[in-house]
């Protein structure tokens, strides 16, 4: 589902111009998707569903029925899917049909009316760390070496701003200390291409400003913020080679690392964990939670939701009130 031109002189050719008019509209729905993580899940979803009902080509999309949908989330029921997960497959098989009906390449949308499995809970899946745990996460990474400030400055800006680790490794030095009515902001590129400031901690301030002046490239404005350490080693940023650390790499180099030496090891430990945390965290401490919303880059406020883990926070269970 690729909508690629190829002209070298950056305007249409006769030929390009023509193939474009018979672009099927299931290729141009995908196309239109700005987020890449979201196309990357409804890629997967909708091969899914076309492998399931034998779909070979796009234009078969047009014989579907809400039969064929019925047969495939009874499928996915059946294969033990959470119900987020079905519920998410079927919201891109939905899209898809939307805008198919915009297009008047069908007659009508065969997902609606298919009713989707509740959620198991109004809270989210993934866990919430406690103060304490926070606290040991942050002093964990050596102070002395070049990766332990580094890693220091990237728990910092999870934990702090609750940004998603592929906000952060689209973090550039400019990007860092962004001044806005005089107070220092994050600059940060969000999903779907949406662009929000975030007031830095000083903690953080400190951290990076650290963490850059060890690492040497903080007049590189337009270069990555965090970097693999073997550019670094090697001075290869000098040389405008410089890359960003993966999402992969804060994933298991950062978070992962640290949370196993301390032994935080519970299921759905990573990242987002730390987003959660944060969020939880700011919350807790009588945080607007229309302004946490906003923080955290959220399109509607029932995700925002998801994130709070105030009412499980068992120090405060009625069970440490129980004295005999």
């Amino acid at each position: 589902m690729n909508l690629v031109i190829a002209s070298r002189s950056g305007l249409l050719t006769q030929a390009e111009f023509h193939r474009l008019v018979d672009v099927p509209p299931e290729a141009q729905w995908f196309a239109n998707l700005a987020s890449v993580q979201t196309r990357r899940a409804y890629q997967a979803d909708i091969k899914a569903f076309m492998a399931f009902v034998g779909i070979q080509s796009l234009e078969e999309f047009r014989t579907v029925a809400r039969g064929h949908v019925l047969a495939w989330r009874a499928d996915l029921e059946k294969q033990g899917l959470a119900g987020s997960s079905i519920r998410r497959k079927l919201a891109a098989l939905a899209s898809l049909f939307e805008y198919l009906c915009d297009c008047n390449a069908v007659t009508h949308n065969p997902v609606k009316g298919v009713k989707r499995p509740k959620i198991d809970s109004y809270e989210g899946k993934t866990p919430a760390l406690g103060d304490a745990q926070v606290r040991q996460l942050l002093e964990a990474p050596p102070a002395d070496t070049l990766k332990g400030k580094r890693d220091r400055a990237i728990l910092s800006v999870l934990l702090f701003h609750a940004l998603r680790r592929e906000e952060l490794t689209h973090l550039l030095v400019k990007d860092f200390n962004h001044q806005r009515r005089g107070v220092p902001h994050l600059r940060v590129h969000g999903k779907g291409g949406k662009l929000r400031y975030i007031p830095a901690h000083s903690i953080t301030l400190r951290l990076v400003s650290e963490y850059l002046k060890h690492a040497g490239h903080g007049a590189d404005l337009d270069g990555p913020l965090f970097r693999p350490i073997r550019n670094q080693m090697t001075g290869d940023y000098e040389k405008g080679k410089a890359t960003a650390l993966s999402p992969g790499g804060v994933y298991s180099e950062v978070v992962v690392r640290y949370m196993k030496q301390l032994g935080i090891t519970e299921g759905n430990m990573g990242p987002h964990a730390l987003r959660t945390t944060a969020a939880t965290c700011a919350l807790e401490h009588n945080a607007d939670i229309a302004k946490v919303q906003e923080w955290l880059g959220h399109a509607n406020i029932s995700t925002t939701k998801l994130y709070d883990r105030r009412v499980s926070k068992p120090e405060e269970s009625p069970t440490f009130r129980v004295t005999y």
